[in-house]
């Protein structure tokens, strides 16, 4: 048997960030959690923020202890994050401002704004990207017309992943599946969308080169190098997370769907090219960098966070109820007693979910949930309906109903949301894996070694070495009649 090979994920979620280990044998992978830590937002006086020295030092110290165990087996290490949050650093790399949380409300109503200066469809022609206030170009522009000074001292924009790296390494780079998230990217020639920049005032000085996953960006060096203890090859994986769970969709064939599931819901297809239409842009659908040259065609929906968001307020009161808790008592609630459309802009702050689930009930004269496994169940109901408001619209564009709904990341984990799925969409679900994101960033780390050669190749290592659990779709009449309300709601054109 080859000897083992060890590469090393650094993959920062909204609620949490963890350093795993890849253990390859030359046959399987296997995933091994080498340190977990949390994340969240911290607010300051002028917004809502991340902490995002705190989380360097976490890294760093899953680094360490991973090459402590490891050793000389260890290859290389990648880092993937959300999408659309950056840092500015000055022309001599010093981090200029704490980088914003993408939930900070100086981006309400910015979209409004920019499209008084060039409009919605122009934006759209030349990005390709969903319409949401948090994206990089809104954040960017609400800048600009609050004339911040640190746009005045800025030399370079590095997304989240992009900033760690460079820490680390010393290499300015913008990786392109991070970047295809901005909105300020084209992914018809894969440059700059300098007509959509200059037009909002955005300076063109502030955009690196882009490099491919898969890149080799360079060693680790000076204190990264003391503090981790190793010169480890740092690379450029699918450093959307988005992009690297999907690299490890354990699909053989097609034509499949991913749901990266999670405190967001990514819904999509994987194309070979942009799909930039009249169309799309009606159904806000998003054309994201996949890995090795892939477009991910998809949408973007509130996702988990809705039950994350009612735990906390639960929380808040003196009721710690676990997320298992919640789903049992959300499977023993009634059915269909209300829906909600997941993407109102009502459910995007954090605060108090419960409440305002309510007050769209009332607005939209639905009896209102009151115990949290009706809360729950109204929530799960929802984004499956939503689901196939995407389904649906997604073959309406590309005149093919997918054969399966692959779901990975930590919401596969929920069975009740995975069995909703398959009974809303008529489509199969396969879940799993769980670490699909880890999956996906280490196998841009072997292809950079040499290890594997191809996509295909990758995904048929993450089919052998993680288990997957099928759930046929179920009381689909039901469910028709329940998507018909929910399309009456007004929330079948979101």
């Amino acid at each position: 048997m080859a000897a083992k090979k060890v590469y090393l994920a650094v993959d920062l979620g909204a609620e949490s960030g963890r350093v795993m280990a890849g253990e390859w044998n030359g046959r399987k992978l296997a995933l091994k959690e080498i340190h977990r830590f949390p994340n969240g937002p911290v607010a300051l006086p002028d917004g809502l923020h991340w902490d995002f020295l705190r989380l360097y030092g976490d890294i760093k110290l899953g680094l360490r202890q991973a090459v402590a165990s490891y050793g000389r087996a260890t290859r290389s290490l990648g880092v993937d994050t959300w999408g659309v949050d950056f840092g500015l650093i000055d022309s001599h790399g010093a981090l200029v401002g704490n980088p914003f949380h993408y939930r900070d409300s100086r981006t309400d109503g910015m979209m409004e704004k920019a499209f008084r200066v060039i409009s919605r469809e122009r934006i759209y022609a030349q990005t390709g990207i969903q319409m949401m206030q948090l994206n990089t170009l809104f954040q960017l522009y609400a800048m600009v017309r609050a004339k911040s000074p640190l746009m005045d001292v800025a030399d370079t924009l590095l997304f989240a992943p992009d900033l760690l790296t460079f820490w680390m390494t010393g290499r300015v780079c913008n990786e392109r599946t991070i970047a295809s998230t901005s909105q300020c990217l084209n992914p018809v020639n894969g440059r700059w969308a300098a007509d959509v920049l200059r037009k909002l005032g955005i300076p063109m000085r502030i955009f690196r080169a882009i490099v491919e996953p898969g890149t080799a960006v360079g060693p680790l060096r000076g204190e990264a190098e003391t503090s981790i203890g190793a010169p480890l090859q740092v690379v450029a994986v699918g450093s959307h997370d988005t992009a690297s769970a999907v690299a490890a969709v354990p699909a053989e064939r097609g034509p499949f769907a991913f749901l990266s599931s999670g405190t967001w819901s990514l819904l999509g297809v994987e194309t070979g090219h942009p799909t930039i239409t009249p169309q799309t842009l009606e159904y806000n659908l998003t054309n994201e960098g996949g890995v090795c040259h892939t477009i991910r065609l998809l949408k973007n929906i509130m996702g988990l966070w809705l039950v994350q968001q009612c735990r906390q307020t639960w929380r808040a009161a003196g009721r710690d109820l676990g997320y298992d808790v919640l789903t049992n008592l959300a499977s023993g609630a009634p059915a269909f007693l209300a829906a909600i459309n997941p993407d109102d802009p009502l459910f995007f702050p954090p605060g108090d979910m419960p409440s305002r689930i309510r007050q769209y009930c009332t607005r939209t004269r639905q009896k209102a949930p009151r115990e949290p496994g009706q809360f729950v169940r109204v929530a799960l109901e929802s984004l499956a309906l939503a689901y196939r408001r995407v389904v649906d619209q997604l073959a309406s564009v590309t005149g093919q109903r997918p054969a399966a709904l692959h779901v990975v990341g930590g919401g596969s984990q929920n069975t009740l949301l995975n069995q909703f799925a398959a009974n809303a969409t008529g489509v199969p679900v396969f879940a799993g894996p769980v670490e699909a994101t880890a999956a996906g960033n280490i196998l841009m780390q072997m292809l950079a070694d040499g290890e594997i050669r191809s996509l295909p190749e990758g995904r048929g290592i993450v089919h052998r070495s993680f288990p997957v659990r099928a759930f046929k779709p179920q009381h689909t009449d039901e469910w028709n009649e329940a998507y018909e309300r929910f399309r009456r709601l007004g929330a079948a054109k979101a």
